[in-house]
């Protein structure tokens, strides 16, 4: 009964492993990318000459760096302040499939590049 008992423990413990190599990599991934949208953010924002799109550009150029599939439409670009103090607000919208053995699901993401307010 013993031996049972530990090769059962032995195999939670596998599978729990190999669900974090599934899941830590894209936590990881959208991590790095939020880093990326507040610099993007930053040089967008003092700018005054930079276009939305050019802005929702570089956006989506960063998220193929980093192998995340971004369409146009899930990137939010919002311009705060005033003329001589501007802030750009970015935000998109992805997810990611995760499958394991016996049980799939989707990670949705939405990373930003600042505080939503208090």
């Amino acid at each position: 009964m013993g031996t049972v008992k530990a090769l059962l423990g032995f195999l939670v413990i596998i599978a729990c492993v190999y669900a974090g190599f599934q899941i830590v990599p894209p936590e990881l991934t959208n991590y790095s990318f939020q880093d990326d949208l507040k610099n993007v953010a930053m040089m967008g924002g003092s700018n005054v000459h930079t276009t939305d799109q050019e802005l929702i550009d570089a956006v989506i150029k960063k998220a193929q760096e980093h192998q995340i599939t971004l369409a146009p439409e899930n990137v939010t670009v919002q311009r705060i302040g005033s003329p001589g103090a501007l802030a750009v607000y970015l935000a998109a919208e992805y997810s990611v499939p995760v499958s394991l053995p016996g049980y799939s699901f989707t990670l949705h993401f939405t990373p930003t590049s600042g505080n939503r307010g208090f």
